[in-house]
């Protein structure tokens, strides 16, 4: 379980992150929502431990961060897998070498033991015959699948995605969510995600947070979003005339 605890940070006068306490439980899709300045990127970014909270305390099962050596700290981050928004694959490097250059970086396997470990996570993904293709020749589904594989090859005991669904169609969306979970579930991993992305939210949204203006204004699921009052969350969720919609029959169900 990640555990934070009334976590604070601000950059000079902005105060960016206002006392939040909140967990992540494995084996579970959690997902950070909120509009834009909201904090969410800051406070991915203080769970990956590139920015260093001014309060407050992130824990990874039981391993408070600022309380881990240097060593420690880097031995943590070995276990963090990261799917950036745009995917950040290498575009001289074919997908081959981008899923290896972690491995590469940090471990001492051999040639033919990374090249096995490539394989068995591009099957994972359902690419199994793009090894030697370069980025610029894959779609941009393909680019995500290829991150994927890249952030799970070294069998990560915490997944961070950074709006996975950035640029994709809907449907090419909604395939990308679901593997997110499926690998969740497989590998029983903690699983963070940030999303403005409402479908995400009731697609795979076992466990929500949603941040306003740097504050934790609610969590809960992807059920009890339809349930709450709060007006803050109503507003972000049903901005859409799509989830007005779907909130009016839920409203109409339950009367």
């Amino acid at each position: 379980m990640i555990e934070v605890k009334n976590l604070n940070k601000s950059f000079g006068d902005a105060h960016v992150l206002k006392g939040i306490t909140t967990s992540f439980e494995k084996g579970k899709t959690n997902l950070i929502i909120g509009q834009s300045g909201s904090g969410k990127t800051v406070f991915m970014k203080c769970l990956l431990g590139l920015v260093v909270p001014d309060s407050g305390t992130i824990s990874y099962d039981g391993r408070i961060f600022s309380k881990l050596s240097d060593r420690e700290k880097r031995d943590l981050r070995q276990d963090m897998g990261m799917v950036f928004q745009g995917s950040a694959l290498f575009d001289s490097m074919t997908v081959e070498e981008n899923i290896m250059f972690p491995m590469d970086m940090f471990t001492q396997q051999s040639h033919s033991e990374m090249e096995d470990r490539v394989n068995t996570v591009l099957k994972r993904v359902n690419l199994v015959n793009a090894h030697k293709k370069y980025p610029a020749e894959l779609s941009g589904g393909m680019q995500k699948r290829v991150a994927i594989a890249r952030a799970i090859v070294m069998n990560p005991k915490y997944l961070f995605c950074d709006e996975p669904n950035s640029g994709l169609d809907p449907k090419t969306a909604i395939l990308i969510d679901n593997l997110i979970q499926e690998i969740t579930k497989e590998y029983d991993i903690i699983t963070v995600i940030n999303s403005h992305d409402m479908n995400s939210v009731m697609e795979i949204g076992e466990k929500i947070v949603f941040l306003q203006h740097g504050i934790k204004e609610w969590e809960g699921t992807k059920d009890e979003i339809f349930k709450t009052d709060n007006e803050a969350v109503t507003n972000f969720v049903y901005s859409s005339e799509l989830f007005k919609k779907v909130r009016q029959m839920y409203i109409e169900e339950r009367d």
